[in-house]
C-alpha cells in the first residue's frame, strides 16, 4: 500500500529552521533585529529563487539575487530538523511492506537539500517535488506523479499524509486517495467532509497507518 508524505511541517520543522536561519542571516548582514521578521513573513509560506529579488530590495542588499538564494538553501537545509520520531517511524512502514513517498510543493533544489540534509531521503521509494514535475498540490496531476515516482498508481489507492487543509487534504482526496490530517493545535476548518484520520502529530500519524494490515490499509 502506497503513503505519500508531505515535507514541511509534516515531516521537519521548517518553521522553526526558518527561524533559525533567518536571525543567523540578519546578524551576518549587520541588518536591524526587525529585518528577521520581514525575512519570516516573505518566506514563511513559500520560497523559491525569485522570491530573493524583491526581499533583496526590501532590506536593502547588493547581494546578487541567485548567491542569496544558495545561501539560504545550504542554510536551511542545515537547519531544519525532523519531527520526534519521524525516522524510526518511516523504517517501521517500509519494513512492514509499505511503498512510501515525498509529496511536496516547493523548489526541487531546497526540498531535496533538506531530505538530504536530515538523512531522510533513502528512506523514501520515491520523491515528488511540484518544482520538478510541473503540477503543484492540490492539481490531481501532482498526485499522479507522485504515486507514479513511488512504482505505483492511483488507482490502487493509499493515503496521504499532511499538514495543510486545501493542498495535502482535499486535493489528495480528490485525487481519490485516503487522507491523514497532522493537525497539532488546530481545529479543521477546510470544509464539510473531514479527512479520514486526524491526530496531533507526525508519530501519531504514522502510528495509524503502522497499525494497518498492508494487505488491507485502504480501509481503518
Amino acid at each position: 500500500m502506497l503513503a505519500l508524505f508531505d515535507l514541511d511541517n509534516t515531516l521537519i520543522d521548517r518553521s522553526a529552521g526558518l527561524e533559525h536561519w533567518a536571525r543567523g542571516f540578519v546578524r551576518s548582514r549587520l541588518l536591524p533585529l526587525e529585518a528577521e521578521a520581514v525575512v519570516c513573513d516573505r518566506l514563511r509560506e513559500r520560497a523559491h529563487p525569485e522570491d530573493f529579488v524583491g526581499l533583496g530590495a526590501t532590506l536593502g542588499l547588493s547581494d546578487d539575487p541567485g548567491d542569496l538564494w544558495h545561501e539560504y538553501v545550504d542554510g536551511v537545509a542545515r537547519s531544519v530538523r525532523c519531527f520526534p520520531g519521524v525516522r524510526e517511524g518511516l523504517e517501521s512502514l517500509r519494513g512492514s511492506g509499505w511503498t512510501i513517498g515525498v509529496a511536496t510543493n516547493g523548489a526541487g533544489d531546497i526540498q531535496r537539500a533538506k531530505l538530504a540534509a536530515t538523512g531522510l531521503a533513502p528512506l523514501f521509494d520515491g520523491i515528488c517535488v511540484s518544482g520538478a514535475v510541473g503540477a503543484r498540490k492540490p492539481e490531481r496531476h501532482f498526485f499522479e506523479a507522485a504515486a507514479a515516482e513511488c512504482g505505483a498508481s492511483l488507482s490502487t489507492g493509499g493515503w496521504m499524509v499532511g499538514d495543510n487543509p486545501e493542498t495535502d487534504m482535499v486535493g489528495a482526496r480528490a485525487a481519490g486517495l485516503r487522507t491523514l490530517w497532522v493537525m497539532g493545535d488546530r481545529e479543521w476548518v477546510g470544509g464539510p467532509r473531514k479527512p479520514d484520520v486526524m491526530v496531533p502529530g507526525i508519530a501519531e500519524a504514522i502510528e495509524v497507518l503502522r497499525r494497518l494490515p498492508v494487505c488491507s490499509a485502504g480501509t481503518l
